[in-house]
């Protein structure tokens, strides 16, 4: 019976790890869209003070930089959270520990 109940926690850690995950996510990308837009909002109402067109210099790379590079690290952000995979994901990091554990048992029986 206690192997069902440990069973059990282990998926119930599992779910609230990955609702964590999630939410943290949720976080990231209100952030990001908050930021974002206050930094246009700023632009636009600057361009507005000194006399510029509403959106000549508003769309310079420079007001969509952060839009564009932080909205590549969201997108892998997303990738990780809902799809799992990464380039150094949790199986990658294991396979990689025992490779150098196995390495670390051949030097030591060369050693003797």
């Amino acid at each position: 019976m206690e192997a069902m109940g440990d069973g059990k926690n282990a998926r119930l850690k599992r779910a609230k790890k990955r609702v964590k995950k999630i939410k943290g996510f949720y976080t990231h990308l209100t952030v990001y869209l908050l930021i974002n837009s206050a930094l246009l909002l700023i632009k636009i109402v600057g361009n507005a003070h000194y006399g510029e067109s509403f959106m000549g210099p508003v769309l310079h790379f420079s007001t969509f930089g952060t839009w564009l590079f932080w909205g590549i690290g969201l997108f892998f952000h997303g990738v990780k959270v809902f799809y799992g995979r990464t380039l150094f994901s949790n199986k990658w990091e294991a396979r990689q520990l025992e490779k150098f554990l196995e390495e670390e048992r051949g030097n030591s029986e060369k050693h003797l």
